[in-house]
């Protein structure tokens, strides 16, 4: 009979060798590191994961999913295989911690900037307002709508539950800024009805010292104070009154920036005339505005046929009258909490 002593010497392998094996061929774990793993104990806010650590893996409730989880049962299941994060070291008990919703999160940022470079049209319910505008979500992700950007006749506050066709202004992870425009779909989809030269019948919605904002059917286009007549005017509040019944003619649309220029100069027969006749203006309007694409066609064949030399291209931009951003997002959009988020560890809370 082999006594163990004997048997171990023969062998040559003890139990620390044992423990140092394994040791050595133990994976590590990093955070960000991206992992396949077991689910094989759910509990009550939470579930432990085996990823072939030593130690069972745990992932809490709150990173199982970008959108609201109120039981581990809504996204896992027991001895189901599936990818996760690592989100931290291993702690004191040498127990790391994961995430689903990182994964969720990153994929969602990648499918956002791919739907933007689509140039996209989006819909998505409005969850919140504030002073500043509406919140929505695209792809989990919570997006901001500026005021500015939302053309509805509507309170903001009754928005609320209502389903938006939305375009995206503004795309930046890093500084986790979603922004998007109601406006700019609506303009785009009106555009695909328009044509520069066109007139339509509009109502004043709205009038600042810089001009009128006319309703068209449902979107808004800027009459320039420089565009009502050839006549110089001190204030649009001396020629139109907010909810007049106006004919404009469409001179210019800007789908990148979701803007519709519109002119009542351009259909006066005489200078003036929207100052003194304005019923002459109208009567006239689908006779001038035919005279107005003529002029347009001449002056774009003739652009083709002698292009004029650079420096009086830029004498004539230089010379052009700058209209007001007015219907633009402004550049520092003052964003919600909810928006944007410290740059931190954590990610946004899309939970209620």
């Amino acid at each position: 009979m082999v006594n163990q002593k004997s048997a171990t010497a023969e062998i040559g392998f003890s139990h620390e060798d044992f423990a140092a094996l394994l040791d050595k061929y133990d994976y590590h774990f990093s955070p960000g590191d991206i992992v396949a793993g077991t689910v094989f104990s759910i509990e009550p806010r939470g579930a432990l994961i085996d990823i072939g650590a030593k130690t069972a893996a745990y992932i809490p409730i709150q990173e199982m999913s970008i959108n609201r989880v109120d039981a581990p049962e809504e996204v896992l299941q027991s001895n189901e295989t599936r990818e996760f994060f690592i989100l931290t070291d291993e702690n004191e008990d040498g127990q790391l911690t994961l995430s689903i919703r990182r994964i969720e999160y990153m994929r969602a940022w990648e499918r956002v900037r791919q739907l933007q470079a689509e140039d996209a049209t989006v819909r998505s319910q409005v969850f919140a307002t504030n002073r500043g505008g509406a919140l929505v979500r695209i792809e989990g992700l919570r997006g901001f709508i500026p005021g500015s950007h939302i053309s509805t006749r509507k309170p903001k506050e009754d928005l609320v539950g209502e389903e938006l066709p939305l375009k995206f202004l503004e795309v930046d992870e890093d500084r986790n800024r979603l922004v998007l425009s109601h406006r700019r779909a609506l303009v785009e989809r009106k555009m695909n009805r328009l044509e520069v030269g066109e007139v339509v019948i509009g109502s004043v919605r709205g009038i600042k010292p810089y001009g009128a904002f006319i309703d068209i059917g449902g979107v808004s286009g800027l009459l320039h104070i420089s565009e009502i007549s050839h006549e110089h005017i001190d204030t649009p509040h001396s020629v139109f009154n907010v909810n007049d019944e106006i004919k404009v003619m469409i001179i210019d649309l800007d789908a990148e920036r979701g803007r519709i220029s519109l002119s009542t100069k351009q259909l006066e027969p005489e200078p003036g005339d929207m100052i003194r006749n304005r019923d002459r203006v109208y009567d006239m309007a689908e006779e001038m505005a035919a005279k107005y694409r003529e002029q347009q066609k001449a002056k774009q064949q003739g652009e083709v046929a002698e292009a004029p030399p650079a420096a009086a291209v830029l004498a004539t931009e230089e010379e052009a009258v700058e209209i007001p951003e007015a219907m633009e997002i402004p550049e520092a959009v003052e964003t919600p909490e909810a928006v944007e988020t410290p740059e931190a560890e954590a990610l946004p809370l899309v939970q209620e």
